[in-house]
């Protein structure tokens, strides 16, 4: 039972990672990123080919999965800048998606379907319940080190700047605030978060796939971003815990459900996910933790 709940912490930490990463491109910076799954991919393979195949540091592995996200977002950003709305949304779905289906063809490259087998682990897996402790450690360090960091930078005229794009791109611009590069940045950091999940998950689970990488990914954290607060760290880590666990608890209710079959029983998970939303957005528009009002800086 220790060793479940350790497991779900863990998923719920690189769920926090993703769900920064969400809130940083979409909560503060007004870009709808349906491909989260595609970066998320990028940073796993990235970390995954270097310290299986080449035999590099995990470390090593990290960083370069960093890079890798981020770069992947830079690219993407720059040729969905000047789009909106739906077809901003349609354009980074489709980034995922190609993700996914290169690594699912390119043998050569990513494994193919088979996916990349034997990553090596951050904590070794015979030391039993440490492993799964020591690898929470590491990665609830990485939430806390996001979070310190994003809330430095959205508390900076940076984040200030970033705001004002979000709501009013002209008055913006009027100002004299430079649309795309604020724009990039934030996407390309945002990519780069979920970039470092993605090393975390391959490092733990110790297998990449792409069948690990399934858009619904993308909907999960959408939903605890919503859930938590779309502008705000500590909102977006909030709501990927309770996204965790309330996954977790429908499980075990769907199961012991008298007369359903496996697949009903997943259905109705989807459903319940689905009606908590409802009830929560009901209850709290804005979010458990909703934007706070700026104040404006002492001259």
């Amino acid at each position: 039972m220790l060793t479940y709940i350790l497991f779900m912490l863990v998923v719920g930490s690189i769920y926090a990672l993703l769900a920064q990463s969400l809130m940083l491109s979409w909560g503060l910076a007004g870009l709808v990123n349906l491909g989260l799954a595609g970066f998320f991919a990028v940073g796993a393979y990235a970390s995954a080919m270097l310290t299986t195949w080449e035999q590099a540091p995990i470390l090593v592995g990290v960083f370069a999965a960093v890079l890798a996200g981020g770069f992947a977002g830079l690219l993407v950003c720059f040729s969905t800048l000047r789009l909106r709305d739906d077809y901003l949304a349609i354009v980074t779905l489709g980034f995922a998606e190609i993700v996914r289906i290169v690594a699912s063809n390119e043998v050569w490259l990513t494994g193919g379907t088979d996916g990349i087998s034997g990553v090596p682990v951050m904590i070794a897996r015979d030391t039993g319940i440490w492993f799964h402790l020591g690898t929470l450690l590491i990665t609830v360090a990485a939430v806390i080190l996001v979070y310190v960091l994003q809330r430095r930078l959205l508390a900076s005229p940076w984040g200030r700047a970033l705001r004002a794009v979000r709501e009013d791109q002209t008055v913006a611009s009027v100002a004299g605030k430079s649309i795309v590069r604020f724009k990039a940045q934030a996407f390309s950091l945002a990519a780069a978060i979920a970039g470092l999940a993605g090393a975390l998950y391959g490092h733990y689970t110790s297998y990449v796939a792409p069948d690990q990488f399934q858009p619904l990914i993308t909907i999960y954290i959408f939903l605890a971003v919503t859930a938590g607060g779309n502008a705000r760290p500590a909102g977006a880590v909030l709501g990927a815990y309770l996204l965790v666990a309330f996954l977790e608890a429908t499980r075990f209710l769907a199961e012991i459900a008298p007369g359903v079959t496996a697949l009903q029983a997943a259905a109705l998970r989807e459903i319940a996910v689905g009606i908590g939303l409802v009830f929560v957005l009901t209850l709290r528009p804005d979010g458990l933790l909703p934007e706070r009002s700026q104040k404006a800086p002492a001259s």
